[in-house]
């Protein structure tokens, strides 16, 4: 049995900062208030790092808010994802893309 070096270099990782965090977790706090949202997860990945929203734990996220700092000369490192894949938003900055779940909170509290 031969010996195993140790690992030297960490994988890099993406992640949010923290004022994106609180930001989206502001969103999800509110639309826990309003009953909407259930749970959330979040991944971070090479490449991206990924917030999922859930009505409910055991299905898919209703919501996706990704971060590709990949694409960020592109179309945006922000982009945002419905439940069936489809690209909703996409954009350079956080606020202009979570705009439809800021609407759709609007409309769940006027109900």
């Amino acid at each position: 049995m031969g010996v195993v070096p140790f690992p030297t270099k960490r994988e890099a990782q993406i992640g949010f900062e923290r004022a994106e965090l609180n930001r989206i977790l502001d969103l999800y706090g509110r639309m826990v208030a309003a009953g909407h949202w259930r749970d959330y997860a979040m991944e971070f990945g090479r490449d991206t790092a990924t917030f999922s929203a859930f009505r409910r734990s055991a299905e898919r996220p209703e919501i996706r808010i990704e971060k590709r700092p990949a694409l960020r000369q592109r179309q945006g490192m922000w982009a945002l994802v419905g439940e069936g894949g489809a690209v909703l938003k996409r954009g350079h900055e956080l606020g202009p893309v979570l705009a439809p779940v800021e609407r759709r909170l609007l409309k769940l509290v006027e109900e």
